[in-house]
């Protein structure tokens, strides 16, 4: 018996829709799920089936969206990042999976049972507040701090903070600024550190590009944190960078320069080196 043609507006056309896009299939599937509010065991079971008109129109507009380039996590709204559901905006870094390389290194190097009197961990351009709150998630006995330069980014980051029910202390301000005169045990930053000939920026052009690159070879940023590390660390204290894949050495010389010590890097889970660290001496 011949299967049925699905029917003008059903899931199964709507999806059919989105990979004559060119769109990767598993992304037509989270559309639709959001924009027909159904989960997707009844969008399954129920492929034949159309929808309401308002909707089948709502996701049309959706996928024209993502062929246009623009990031799934804009168009739905929101995006996982470390077991967490954050809402993200274009005022915001889309948080990727390689930056849960740095979320963990900093875990491996706080107690899980450590007191809640322990000194603070800071993470500095927050963006939507993914490395912040995965870290106070985790980590809910520490006091966890946060800042960002840009006051919408600050907003996207709170209203996280709010809707998980995890407390950071939230500033504004570029980079060490905010936190002049404190000191803190683990330092984590994922600093816009494209260079701005970087080809791959083009593609990018839907995020806030002053979160995506500094200008320049990329590595101002990076710059800035290392030159401030050891006033801002306590003896012994960690500060831990994301960055390219091929900056690793160029970061580990400014750490080092900056008389960090035993400096070293990790890689993502594609193998590549994406985050590079070093600790402030313990001696006095």
């Amino acid at each position: 018996m011949v299967s049925p043609l699905p029917l003008s507006d059903s899931p199964a056309q709507l999806l059919r829709e989105g990979q004559e896009r060119g769109l990767p299939a598993w992304e037509c599937r989270r559309l639709l799920e959001h924009t027909s509010g159904r989960t997707r065991a009844w969008l399954v079971a129920h492929d034949q089936e159309p929808l309401p008109a308002e909707q089948a129109g709502r996701t049309r507009q959706a996928l024209a969206r993502l062929q246009a380039g623009e990031p799934l996590a804009y168009v739905v709204g929101e995006q996982e990042f470390h077991g967490l559901t954050l809402q993200v905006s274009p005022a915001v870094l889309v948080p990727r999976p390689d930056t849960e390389t740095l979320v963990d290194w900093a875990l491996a190097l706080l107690p899980a049972d450590a007191e809640g009197s322990a000194l603070p961990v800071l993470d500095l351009g927050t963006g939507s507040g993914a490395v912040a709150l995965a870290l106070k998630a985790s980590r809910p006995q520490r006091q966890v701090c946060a800042s960002d330069l840009s006051p919408a980014a600050l907003a996207v980051a709170q209203g996280n903070g709010q809707r998980l029910g995890l407390t950071v202390d939230w500033r504004q301000g570029a980079w060490w600024q905010p936190w002049h005169g404190e000191r803190f045990e683990l330092v984590v930053s994922n600093p816009p550190y494209i260079a701005a000939d970087d080809p791959h920026l083009a593609a990018l052009h839907h995020e806030p590009r002053l979160a995506l690159t500094p200008e320049g070879d990329g590595l101002d940023g990076v710059r800035a944190l290392a030159a401030g590390a050891v006033s801002h660390l306590t003896p012994g204290g960690w500060l831990l960078l994301e960055h390219g894949w091929d900056q690793h050495e160029a970061v580990a010389a400014l750490l080092v320069a900056h008389g960090l010590e035993e400096v070293q890097s990790r890689q993502d889970l594609g193998g590549r080196w994406r985050c590079t660290g070093g600790r402030r001496p313990a001696r006095a």
